[in-house]
């Protein structure tokens, strides 16, 4: 069955900080204390906070820290390895129980298997063609184009029975077409229409707004320096939520 979220559980928001070259000697130190500090800006809201680096830097401790604070957490560490250190990997995040874990497609199926197997209470997303890459970035890597790598992934994801897929909005409904209504789409490189991200990173061609996106078939939206970089966090979440709100009705 395919999972009935709110328009709260639809959002995730990414606290993706990098530490500035006057952080010398308390790099990690200071990741932790950003990470609680936006989840203590965003307690009670009940969105999703996404940790990569952080979580690399500071221990699987830092997902017992966010639960703690009423937030739910979308490990995005896009997992890529053998099938037994996969299964290891899942055996150590199993205390941690994260609710959302990315792990990458091209791992293969055995080894996306070998994972959600360790980790039954975990939803296990496979990550398709990263948001920044573009087709002449893909032909390079896959040989194809990014809709055609996009679409390749994917098939493998519903041949390991994951329970959804990380795809950019832009390849949304295509993707929906292969994985089927029971698996959740869930898309990176959103940009509320009330938002400028200076020197934003992402491919232009594959980012989209939050209402587009739901159109689109995206189940969950992951929303990073709009929300994060706002002066009042909290109220950039309600705003996207609002947002996302309006357009599934």
């Amino acid at each position: 069955m395919r999972k009935t979220l709110t328009p709260t559980e639809r959002l995730i928001v990414a606290a993706d900080f990098k530490p500035t070259a006057d952080i010398k000697n308390t790099p990690r130190f200071w990741v932790r204390f950003k990470v609680l500090e936006l989840a203590d800006r965003l307690e009670g809201t009940g969105v999703y906070l996404k940790i990569n680096s952080a979580l690399r830097a500071c221990g699987y401790d830092l997902i017992d820290e966010i639960h703690e604070r009423g937030l739910k957490v979308f490990a995005d560490l896009k997992l890529f390895d053998i099938s037994e250190t996969l299964s290891t990997d899942g055996a150590f995040l199993r205390e941690a129980k994260p609710e959302l874990l990315t792990v990458a497609c091209n791992a293969g199926v055995t080894a996306m298997q070998a994972l959600k197997e360790t980790l039954p209470d975990t939803e296990i997303l496979g990550v398709t063609v990263l948001t920044s890459l573009n087709d002449t970035d893909c032909l390079e890597i896959y040989s194809c184009i990014t809709d055609v790598a996009v679409n390749r992934l994917a098939e493998w994801a519903v041949k390991s029975g994951s329970g959804g897929v990380i795809s950019s909005a832009k390849e949304a409904e295509a993707v929906r077409r292969i994985v089927g209504p029971n698996m959740t789409i869930n898309t990176p490189a959103i940009r509320p229409a009330w938002a400028i991200v200076p020197g934003d990173d992402q491919n232009p061609d594959r980012i989209m707004t939050p209402t587009k996106a739901i159109k689109a078939g995206a189940d969950r939206l992951v929303v990073g320096r709009p929300i994060v970089k706002a002066e009042d966090p909290c109220a950039a979440v309600m705003r996207t939520i609002e947002e996302i709100a309006s357009a599934l009705k």
